[in-house]
């Protein structure tokens, strides 16, 4: 387990470097240092001194890629590239092109984030597997028909519709709670019971026909035809054997995610005025703060490495036959 838990670890770097490298070339081509100079200054006119200050300051006065001033392994040393992307290895992410600290901006903001997405993750998973289980306990029925149309249905409507009509229906007609906003201790509740409902529902048409999916080809197995061959009970056969050997697909989708659940919601969290790490994700890339962008898809490539590593040792805790060699 160690041994393939530290291969792993050395295959990140590469994939991280590339990640970062394909963020970095991306930006670059849609924005110069002297347009994020120009954005920054928000100044009608900008002098050619002021922009160079202000490229010197945040270091992006050098070569992008390759400095063809210097020499030898200066020539890829004395770049921006380079220079912007070795500590972000220790994840010591500098400042944002406006001032402000980046890793303490994250720190902050991460609580808001998993206030929203933990409850609609666990909520969200409860609800999926328990209707997609009905479901498949009354197959063939009117109530497992009306389910998948009910799923389609839900999964041929776009998350924004939820939003706005969640947010006029519940918040501007009947004043149930904010339509946006976010508050502490007690009054925190409030401002996240809606959007922890919408994330539920929107979600819940693909979940559901994706657990349905799963439940229904193990229904087809030989060990359930033996169950029932047995006098077991439909139900037992349902919710202990066929629940249990469908936790490896499961678990695909479900373990691989939840790191990802530090990065919150970037649609969510700018409708409702969550200050979480999604909406400083679309404020920095609607202000194009290189330093944040890249600071926000390096941590979220980090996550997703950490989540493939839990998914693949998850399996050996629900199929003894699995072994990471």
């Amino acid at each position: 387990m160690l041994k393939y838990i530290i291969r792993r670890i050395l295959y990140a770097i590469p994939i991280l470097i590339g990640v970062n490298l394909i963020t970095f070339t991306l930006f670059f081509v849609v924005n110069t240092p002297d347009d994020m100079a120009r954005m920054q200054l928000g100044i009608k006119y900008v002098s050619p001194e002021a922009i160079d200050k202000w490229k010197q300051d945040r270091g992006y006065d050098k070569p992008l890629l390759f400095n063809t001033d210097e020499e030898r392994i200066d020539k890829f040393t004395e770049t921006i590239f380079f220079q912007k992307s070795v500590s972000m290895f220790a994840f010591e992410f500098g400042r944002a092109d406006d001032g402000r600290d980046i890793a303490y901006e994250i720190k902050n903001r991460m609580l808001p984030s998993l206030a929203i997405a933990l409850p609609v993750f666990i909520l969200g998973l409860f609800a999926y597997i328990t209707f997609a289980l009905l479901m498949v306990f009354f197959r063939a029925t009117y109530l497992d028909f009306w389910g998948v149309v009910l799923c389609v249905a839900l999964m041929s409507i776009s998350s924004l519709f939820y939003i706005i009509g969640g947010q006029f229906l519940i918040s501007k007609l009947w004043h149930l709670v904010p339509i946006s906003g976010y508050g502490t201790g007690l009054d925190m509740g409030k401002f996240l019971l809606l959007p922890i409902i919408i994330g539920v529902i929107s979600s819940a048409g693909a979940n559901t026909r994706w657990y349905r999916t799963i439940f229904l080809e193990e229904m087809n197995k030989e060990y359930v035809r033996t169950a029932r061959a047995k006098g077991l009970p439909e139900q037992i056969v349902l919710f202990k054997h066929v629940l249990k050997n469908a936790m490896i697909p499961i678990l695909t989708g479900v373990v691989v995610v939840i790191p990802l659940l530090f990065l919150g919601s970037l649609i969510a969290e700018s409708f409702f005025g969550i200050p979480g790490l999604g909406s400083y994700t679309i404020e920095a890339i609607n202000s194009q703060d290189f330093a944040v962008v890249r600071a926000m898809i390096f941590l979220g490539s980090v996550l997703y490495i950490i989540g493939l590593a839990l998914t693949d040792i998850s399996y050996t805790l629900v199929d003894p036959r699995i072994r990471l060699g």
